[in-house]
Parts: C-alpha cells; sequence; structure tokens
C-alpha cells in the first residue's frame, strides 16, 4: 500500500514547488515538492480506510511522507486516548517548524476534550528537545489563547527558556495570538514583573503583534514604544 502513496506523491511533485518550500525549511532535504492541499487529499483518503495499518508501515524517507502521516492523524476518527497514542508515537518525527505546525492545526479534536490535551502537552513543554517544546507552544497558541486558559498559558510560555531559533518564534507568535485574543491580559503581563523573556523574544512578541490585521494603529503605537533597547 505504502509503496502506491510513494508512487502518488512522486508523480503529485513539482519541481518548482520542492526549490520554494526548501527556501522556505532550512535543514530539510528530503522535500520532494507536493503541495499541502494534494496531501491534505491524500490523508482524508487515507484516514477513511485501515489508518493504523498506514501509520504502522508507513515511511519516514520524504518530508511529505512524514507530514502526511501528521495530517492522517489529526483527520482519523478516533476517541482522544487512541488519538493522543498516536500522537505521542508521532511527535518524535517532527523535525521542522512545517511538519509541527500543519500536525498542530489538524488536531481539533482539541476542542472536545481540553482538559485531557492540556495535561498532555505539559511534559513536550518541560523538554529539551526543540520541537518537542514548539509542539507544545503551538497547541497552546491553536487551542489555548482564550480567556478560560489565558492565566495558565502566559506562565508556561515565559518558563520557557530554550535559545532555538524556531522555539523562540513559536514562542512570540503565540504572545501575539494572546494579545490579539486576550489583549488586557497579555498586556498586563508585558508590563509588569511576571515576564522574564529575554530581550529577542519579547521585542518579536512585540513586532508580531504589530502585524496583526485585528490590532489597532493606537495600540500598535504604544506596543512600538515598549520595545526593549
Amino acid at each position: 500500500m505504502n509503496l502506491s502513496i510513494r508512487n502518488q506523491l512522486l508523480e503529485e511533485a513539482e519541481e518548482k514547488y520542492r526549490s520554494f518550500s526548501s527556501s522556505l525549511i532550512p535543514n530539510v532535504d528530503n522535500i520532494l515538492g507536493v503541495r499541502i492541499p494534494t496531501l491534505r487529499k491524500i490523508a482524508g483518503q487515507l484516514a477513511k480506510g485501515d489508518w493504523k495499518a498506514y501509520l504502522a508501515t508507513a515511511s519516514d524517507e520524504y518530508f511529505e511522507e512524514i507530514m502526511l502521516q501528521g495530517l492522517v492523524i489529526g483527520y482519523a476518527k478516533a476517541d482522544i486516548e487512541e488519538k493522543l497514542e498516536a500522537i505521542a508515537r508521532f511527535i518524535p518525527k517532527i523535525n521542522n517548524w512545517s511538519v509541527c505546525d500543519s500536525f498542530c492545526i489538524g488536531l481539533k479534536i482539541t476542542q472536545k476534550h481540553k482538559e485531557r490535551v492540556w495535561s498532555f502537552i505539559q511534559p513536550y513543554l518541560a523538554s529539551d528537545q526543540p520541537y518537542d517544546i514548539r509542539f507544545g507552544v503551538v497547541m497552546l497558541l491553536n487551542y489555548y489563547a482564550d480567556d478560560e486558559y489565558m492565566d495558565r498559558v502566559l506562565p508556561l510560555l515565559d518558563r520557557i527558556k530554550q535559545d532555538h531559533y524556531y522555539v523562540k518564534m513559536a514562542v512570540a507568535w503565540a504572545i501575539a495570538t494572546c494579545f490579539t485574543n486576550v489583549p488586557d491580559r497579555t498586556m498586563a503581563y508585558l508590563r509588569g514583573d511576571e515576564c522574564t523573556l529575554d530581550n529577542w523574544t519579547y521585542n518579536k512578541s512585540l513586532q508580531k503583534i504589530t502585524e496583526s490585521l485585528r490590532i489597532d494603529a493606537e495600540t500598535k503605537q504604544l506596543i512600538r514604544s515598549m520595545k526593549r533597547k
């Protein structure tokens, strides 16, 4: 079965898109050049079949083959515990921001099981592996940047002291998302003593807030004035 999937991916690969994707995802040299909507379509079909058998035998040789596994997990119909088992097996395969972020976006089952998934992601946020941490942070910004969780999310983000570029970028993105969704609480955090972010991450968070189309000009001006020198 998986040989036919490999052939399908090779048929869908585009050299121009491969070159473009490779420029956006550093240190990944196994990209075929298959567009995400195409991968989503294939993943949707696989998820309707024996998705567990597919995951058990799936190849990890190409970027798209790993991406496909993550998408299938998102689409698969399963109860939360079965889904979390599949997620836990997949996370060690994540070695770039693109697979990480597409995978997290697909885990919409989180919306129905927020407390269970909250518990599940805690060890990843405390990991020393950069893409474990990024997985946790991107889950936070996708599903927990709201009034209900804000008092738990901000201290968690503040506690992350990993110097990896894609971790720091994720933390900045998450804080900007928190600001967009819950501005007063996030502003109090950014201006208060509880904020112990390093200068780079703090300033990048401010930059990302000012890039949001949902923030008014006056607020953006205030945010710019808060930049650390």
